[in-house]
């Protein structure tokens, strides 16, 4: 019997966010509780795309879900389900999943989601930095973490798409990244585009996908949280999750994960919102306003 015929014998958690806004907090935070796990690496993209590579953005809808590709991603987690120790909880954080709730959904209909959402105007500075090639993670160590799970049919094209990007901007042949974090439907239209502009647009789709597609989940397997709510006490945050996840956690546990959430980079983009453009506060004006950030 396949995994995609029986169902998974943990909970899949699966953190729902845009580029820069606290995922990977989260998910580190969330796998020092006993009973949690995930990947020894930072995402699985390839794996989410597996099958699906000519598509041309990260945003798959719930239709690509054929029962072969999800029978591969279900066994991807199962697996990883096995050499993490058999835990009750598998945490998956991709932050292109942003854009394809319904896929994902389609693959785990078991999944329980956490979205987290941060200010825009925060994710715009610390996004910035990315797509010119700052802040990166460890070089060989990162990307051979990354390369150990994608599928083996697939690693030339990745492996080209990528050291080629990086080696433009470290060159100095070009001022960014040709592609960072979700790739949007529309989003080639806007390549051109100031910086600024490029960022708020992805990560305005992002929010507005994810927004759009728990609105169709039960509310019951959705956790909404802010960053900026989570940095600000993160041991009751957590508290809460666990609470959702109907799971007893000692405080004193909750406080051990906790420790890693650091606040300092909450409120810089607010600091500078007045060099900011008509046409990037424009594009930020409505997700904002949809989880109760102020213009």
């Amino acid at each position: 019997m396949t995994t995609t015929a029986s169902h998974l014998p943990f909970t899949p958690v699966v953190i729902i966010g845009a580029g820069r806004s606290g995922t990977n907090a989260m998910r580190d935070a969330l796998v020092r509780l006993d009973g949690f796990a995930t990947w020894p690496c930072d995402e699985i993209n390839p794996i989410w795309r597996h099958g699906n590579l000519d598509h041309p953005n990260d945003e798959l809808p719930a239709e690509k879900a054929s029962p072969k590709i999800r029978s591969f991603i279900r066994n991807a987690f199962v697996q990883i389900w096995k050499q993490q120790g058999r835990p009750a909880f598998v945490v998956e954080k991709t932050c292109a999943n942003a854009l394809r709730v319904p896929f994902v959904d389609a693959i785990l209909p078991e999944a329980r989601y956490i979205h987290i959402v941060r200010d825009g105007y925060d994710v715009l500075s610390s996004a910035q930095k990315r797509w010119r090639g700052e802040l990166e993670m460890p070089g060989l160590p990162y990307f051979l973490a990354k390369a150990r799970y994608a599928p083996l049919a697939d690693l030339p094209r990745y492996a080209l798409t990528s050291i080629w990007n990086r080696l433009m901007v470290y060159s100095g042949r070009k001022e960014r990244l040709d592609r960072w974090g979700p790739q949007y439907e529309g989003m080639e239209a806007f390549r051109s585009a100031p910086l600024d502009e490029v960022v708020a647009r992805q990560w305005a789709a992002c929010v507005a996908r994810s927004d759009e597609a728990f609105a169709k989940i039960q509310s019951d397997r959705v956790f909404q949280i802010r960053y900026e709510d989570f940095t600000a006490d993160p041991v009751n945050s957590l508290a809460m999750i666990a609470q959702w996840l109907k799971v007893d956690i000692a405080r004193d546990a909750l406080a051990h994960a906790a420790a890693i959430v650091r606040q300092g980079s909450v409120g810089k983009g607010r600091s500078n919102v007045s060099a900011i453009s008509h046409t990037v506060k424009a594009v930020l004006k409505s997700p904002l306003a949809a989880h109760g950030y102020m213009d």
